[in-house]
C-alpha cells in the first residue's frame, strides 16, 4: 500500500563549507545531529522526459529511513505531493497508475542515478518537537538514458516537518542567507542533474521581438491551460483528494464550453468530435457525483428539522440511498482513467495543442472577434432565461431556467477566456454570469432534490414508513425554488444593467 504526504522544502546552493549555526533560528532550540545516511536512488521516466518536464518525480532508492518508490508531484514552488511505496523490483501498480496521464502508452527507463552522502540535522523547539530536518547532501550524478554525463555538487535542503508552519522556512532562510548562503536555482536534484549530465552547452534558439497575440492565440492559450488542468488532476481523481473529481469535470467543460464558442476561431469539424470524448469523460465523472452532492443538501434538510417532526427512519434512508451511489462508482471511475479511450483522448488534446485548426478569424483582433463571440454567447443567455422566466410555474419553467443556467456557464467560461484580451468588460461579464449560475442553480438543485424526495418517499410508503418528513423536506425546497423565482426578474435585469454588451 502507498502513503502519501505533503512535502514543504527548500534547496540551498553550498561551497562544501558544511552548514551554518541555525541556533539563532527563532524557535530553534536545538541542533540534534542525526548521523549520515547514504542514498542510492535511480530515477525513472519516459525517453523524451516527459514526467521531468511536468516537474514530477519518480525514483526507486535505498538507503535512509523511507527507502522505496517514490511519485512526487508539484503542487506550488517547493511543494509536492508524495506518494511512497515499499521497495520491490517493479514500480507498483498504484504509483505506475498515478503517473499514467504522463506516461500514457510510453515506457519508463532509468535516466538518472544520484548517489548522496546525507548529513543530516533536526532543527527542534524547547520541547524537543521537530520543527525541520537539515541535511547536507553531497551528490553524485551519473546519467543512464541519452548520454553517459557525470556531475557532482553540494546542497543544503530544508524541509519542513509534518504539520510545521511554512512560514518557519522564511526564518530559516534568513539566518543561512546572513550566513551567504542562497536559494539553488535548481527546483530539484533531478532536474539539476539532467541539466548537468546533458553533455555540451544548450542552444538557445534566436527569437525577434514578439509579435501581437491573435484571437487563436487567447483560444488556445485557454485550451492548452484546461488540457493541463485535466492531465495535472488524474492523480488527484485517483487518490481521491477533495474535489478532484469535480475540478476536472469543470476543465472537460471549459474545453467543450470553447469549442463551441469560438467556434469562429477553431473549426468545429475537428474539435466537435473531441467535444463528444470530453461529454463522455465529464458524465464518467458525474457518476456518483452528482448524487453525492444532492444527499449533502438533503442530509443537511433533514439536520434542521426539528426532531418532534422527523417521523421514521429517514435519516437512514437517505444514506442508504447515497451509500448505493458510491457503491461501486468509485472502481468503475478508476477504469474509466485506465481505458484506452481516455488515454486517446489526452493524445488528441496534445494533438489540438500541438497543431490547432485554425479559422480565419484566428489570425483577427482578439478584442473584436472575442468579444462579439462573448455577446453571441450572453444574447442566447437573454432570450433563455427571458423565455424561462415568462413560463407559468412548473416544469417549463423548470426547464426553461435549467437550460438559461448551462448557457450562463458558457458564457462565463468565454469570458474567462477572452479577460486576459478583453481586461475589465470580460471580467464583469464573468462576475455577471458567475451571479446568474449561482442563483439558478439554487433552482436547479431545488428541482432535483424534490424529484428525489418524491421518489424516496414512495419507497417508504412502500415500506409501510411515514411519509410525512419527506413532505416537509419537499416543501421547504419548494419555497426555496418559489423564493428564487420571484427573485429572478429583479437579479436579471440588474445583470443586463451591468452587463458590457
Amino acid at each position: 500500500m502507498a502513503d502519501a504526504k505533503r512535502e514543504i522544502e527548500r534547496k540551498y546552493e553550498s561551497d562544501d563549507s558544511g552548514l551554518p549555526d541555525l541556533t539563532g533560528v527563532a524557535g530553534v532550540a536545538n541542533v540534534v545531529d542525526k548521523g549520515t545516511a547514504e542514498l542510492d536512488a535511480t530515477y525513472h521516466d519516459t525517453s523524451d522526459l516527459r514526467l521531468a518536464s511536468a516537474r514530477v518525480t519518480l525514483r526507486h532508492r535505498s538507503g535512509g529511513g523511507d527507502a522505496g518508490w517514490h511519485l512526487k508531484l508539484p503542487v506550488a514552488p517547493g511543494v509536492r505531493d508524495e506518494i511512497h511505496a515499499p521497495l520491490s523490483d517493479e514500480l507498483p501498480d498504484e504509483l505506475a497508475a498515478l503517473a499514467r496521464s504522463r506516461v500514457r502508452e510510453g515506457r519508463l527507463v532509468p535516466v538518472i542515478r544520484l548517489r548522496t552522502t546525507r548529513d543530516i540535522r533536526h532543527l527542534v523547539d524547547a520541547d524537543g518537537t521537530l520543527l525541520a530536518e537539515v541535511s547536507v547532501d553531497r551528490v553524485r550524478a551519473d546519467r543512464l538514458f541519452g548520454g553517459a554525463g557525470k556531475a557532482q555538487w553540494t546542497e543544503i535542503e530544508v524541509e519542513l516537518a509534518d504539520g510545521g508552519d511554512p512560514a518557519f522556512l522564511d526564518k530559516v532562510e534568513k539566518r543561512l542567507g546572513k550566513a551567504g548562503v542562497h536559494p539553488s536555482k535548481s527546483a530539484s536534484k533531478l532536474a539539476r542533474a539532467l541539466a548537468e549530465t546533458k553533455g555540451g552547452k544548450p542552444r538557445h534558439p534566436k527569437t525577434g521581438p514578439a509579435s501581437p497575440l491573435t484571437a487563436g492565440d487567447h483560444v488556445m492559450a485557454y485550451v492548452r491551460a484546461q488540457r493541463d488542468a485535466i492531465v495535472e488532476l488524474d492523480p488527484a481523481v485517483r487518490l481521491d483528494t477533495e474535489e478532484g473529481v469535480h475540478d476536472m469535470r469543470i476543465a472537460t467543460r471549459r474545453l467543450r464550453s470553447t469549442f463551441r464558442t469560438f467556434g469562429r476561431v477553431l473549426d468545429r469539424q475537428v474539435t466537435d468530435p473531441i467535444a463528444d470524448e470530453l461529454k463522455w469523460l465529464a458524465g464518467e465523472l458525474g457518476v456518483g457525483r452528482d448524487q453525492e452532492v444532492l444527499a449533502e443538501r438533503l442530509l443537511a434538510g433533514l439536520a434542521d428539522v426539528p426532531p418532534a417532526l422527523v417521523d421514521g427512519p429517514v435519516h437512514d434512508r437517505l444514506h442508504h440511498w447515497a451509500e448505493a451511489s458510491e457503491r461501486g462508482s468509485r472502481s468503475r471511475l478508476l477504469g474509466v482513467l485506465d481505458s484506452k479511450r481516455y488515454l486517446a483522448l489526452l493524445d488528441t488534446l496534445d494533438a489540438l495543442a500541438a497543431d490547432p485548426p485554425l479559422l480565419k478569424a484566428a489570425a483577427g483582433n482578439p478584442e473584436e472577434v472575442l468579444a462579439k463571440a462573448v455577446r453571441r454567447d450572453f444574447a442566447k443567455v437573454t432570450d433563455l432565461i427571458e423565455t424561462g422566466m415568462a413560463q407559468p410555474p412548473g416544469h417549463d419553467r423548470d426547464l426553461g431556467l435549467h437550460e438559461a443556467r448551462k448557457k450562463a456557464k458558457r458564457t462565463r467560461y468565454a469570458a474567462e477566456a477572452a479577460r486576459p484580451a478583453l481586461g475589465r468588460p470580460a471580467k464583469t461579464m464573468l462576475k455577471s454570469m458567475k451571479s446568474l449560475q449561482t442563483m439558478l442553480g439554487e433552482h436547479q438543485d431545488s428541482v432535483m432534490a424534490r424529484e428525489t424526495l418524491r421518489e424516496l418517499s414512495a419507497v417508504a410508503h412502500a415500506a409501510g414508513e411515514s411519509t410525512f418528513t419527506y413532505g416537509l423536506l419537499y416543501g421547504r425546497e419548494e419555497q426555496r425554488a418559489t423564493a428564487v423565482e420571484a427573485g429572478a426578474p429583479q437579479a436579471w435585469e440588474s445583470i443586463k444593467a451591468e452587463a458590457p454588451v
